[in-house]
């Protein structure tokens, strides 16, 4: 089932917006939430809003519980563009626009056996990274450091061809 709530003409340009929806598309609804809070963008309470306001559509319109939601989609569109002019030096004007967007948030209801997928993934990701050992930390530091060594033989054929080519222009100054 899908539940949709939009916001139109939301003064404020969509590239800016664009930023907020980024982190919350795809989540859960209460992950969502939660990810919304910590975003320090102005953005965020007109979001948060909106994805209530989708939320209460849900649960009042089709009984759907807010803990089985996930965004599916969220689109944010340019609304109508405000041109205003400012004075500036010599008699000119400069002009200034003032943008908005249109935000479209749809909600769809997550199976339960998504749901368990979902969580059983988490869960073996968390048994596989375990507790940080010495062990990691040094196969770690093993990596990167034969990852810097592949980086610096590269600079050493750079150096020593440098060298070839001093080496053969001393050669040329010293024949004549």
């Amino acid at each position: 089932m899908k539940v949709e709530a939009s916001l139109k003409n939301y003064r404020r340009s969509a590239r800016k917006v664009r930023a907020v929806a980024a982190v919350i598309r795809g989540l859960s609804v209460i992950e969502a939430e939660n990810k919304l809070l910590a975003v320090p963008k102005a953005s965020k309470r007109e979001m948060l809003k909106l994805l209530k306001s989708a939320v209460a559509n849900a649960k009042n319109n089709y009984k759907l519980e807010k803990e089985q939601l996930y965004i599916s989609e969220l689109r944010v569109d340019e609304g109508a563009t405000l041109k205003r002019w400012r004075a500036r030096a010599y008699g000119r004007a400069a002009q200034i626009l003032k943008r908005s967007c249109h935000i479209k948030l749809v909600l769809e209801e997550q199976s339960k056996e998504s749901q368990e997928k979902k969580q059983k993934k988490q869960r073996n990701k968390r048994k596989e990274k375990g507790p940080l050992t010495v062990e990691k930390l040094k196969r770690e530091k093993a990596t990167k450091d034969s990852k810097n060594e592949s980086k610096g033989s590269k600079r050493k054929d750079k150096k020593g061809i440098q060298e070839k080519g001093r080496e053969k222009e001393e050669e040329v100054q010293n024949k004549d």
